[in-house]
């Protein structure tokens, strides 16, 4: 079973540059309704293969692409 990890974002266009990014690079990653258990400003996230947490950190470092948080996405609560 996969697991997932969700990337919060301040605004819709942090969001769109950064699924533009991860889209390139081959991410496997899905934009999302932000899940009620996080709070953002914005109401979209973006989810994300676990295992890949630290490089989708890295490749968003490097753009310069601003992001509120990363958090572990527990799907029993989804």
């Amino acid at each position: 079973m996969k697991q997932y990890g969700v990337i919060l974002f301040h605004t819709t266009s942090a969001v769109m540059r950064a699924e533009k990014l991860l889209l390139k690079g081959k991410y496997d990653i899905k934009l999302i309704p932000t899940p009620r258990q996080f709070s953002s400003d914005c109401g979209i996230a973006l989810r994300f293969e676990w295992d890949y947490s630290n490089k989708v950190k890295q490749v968003l470092d490097e753009a310069r692409v601003e992001f509120d948080s990363i958090h572990f996405l527990d799907t029993k609560e989804v």
